[in-house]
């Protein structure tokens, strides 16, 4: 064989950090014996991996075609040695998911998965949908569960939950006696509602669609609790998933408004590389998705 795993280590960790340096560094190399490994692999097959733009090195035509099957070489290799060793089957499983599916799904998902499965470990990345699909694209993490629809030639997006979302009140608010929201009253309204980027936005604006050049978006937060929270504080009404909004209704903190007339439905999605290769902890992991429930109260 002409090429060693350690090439692959190299040629991997120069792709994400763009500079041999900080590959080095992450490897625990000397920039020299990084640097002669990379150099070594190019040699012997003749080739260019990386366009050199002073001290950065950025994936060239080649280098991004021959990447996948490099993360899927090393990940077979990594398992394999697992295997010799006779460690535990499941290992770190790296699991990104949206702030709605982190904060109100994934943490309960993950006692599971480790309750089920002796000696297996999850980390956990709460971002939104356009930061947890990329960090899946470039290999970050192993899997994402994300609100938001995708196309991305290197993913696979798998519908997985059915969700709706809730537009809500303040229980002083005016519109907390009407109950019942027209098109009138979702332009008159100031809004309090998540970023660009983000799932439910994304679901937000499909729903208001036609009225949108029109509505008064006062404020875009990053986070369903503050958003939350600036509601009860009367500074406008708000749109999130029903699950983050159970113990609010509940507790008489918002009001629930009805908007009949526009779609507030929406899917949850798995989102996996699909050159990725899967060993026994992602398979784990989407065995419990297909079975899971939430708890009574979650």
């Amino acid at each position: 064989m002409k090429y060693s795993l350690r090439q692959l280590e190299v040629f991997l960790a120069a792709a994400h950090f763009e500079n041999i340096t900080r590959a080095a560094e992450h490897l625990a190399m000397s920039q020299s014996a990084a640097s002669s490994s990379l150099r070594d692999l190019e040699q012997q097959f003749d080739i260019q991996l990386f366009d050199r733009v002073g001290k950065r090195l950025q994936l060239n035509e080649l280098g991004r075609t021959l990447r996948p099957k490099a993360e899927a070489l090393l990940a077979q290799a990594e398992s394999f040695q697992r295997d010799l060793a006779r460690h535990q089957e499941l290992g770190l499983l790296k699991v990104g998911a949206t702030l709605t599916i982190g904060n109100y799904l994934a943490v309960e998902m993950m006692a599971d998965y480790m309750n089920r499965h002796e000696g297996a470990d999850v980390q956990l990345t709460v971002a939104n949908t356009e930061a947890i699909a990329r960090m899946v694209a470039n290999y970050e993490i192993d899997i994402g569960l994300v609100e938001g629809e995708l196309q991305h030639p290197d993913l696979e997006v798998i519908p997985w939950r059915e969700d709706d979302l809730v537009v809500f009140c303040a229980p002083g608010h005016p519109l907390a006696e009407k109950g019942v929201m027209d098109d009138e009253d979702l332009l008159a309204a100031p809004w309090v509602v998540r970023e660009s980027g983000s799932g439910t936005r994304q679901a937000f604006d499909r729903a208001m669609h036609g009225l949108l050049p029109d509505l008064q978006i006062r404020h875009q937060l990053q986070h369903t609790e503050a958003i939350k929270r600036a509601v009860e504080a009367g500074l406008g009404i708000g749109c999130l998933s029903e699950i983050t909004l159970r113990d609010a209704f509940r507790r008489g903190s918002l009001i629930p408004l009805a908007v009949p007339h526009r779609d507030w439905h929406r899917r949850f999605y798995i989102v996996l590389h699909k050159q990725k290769y899967r060993g026994p902890g992602i398979d784990h992991w989407l065995q419990l998705c297909d079975s899971y429930q939430p708890k009574a109260g979650s």
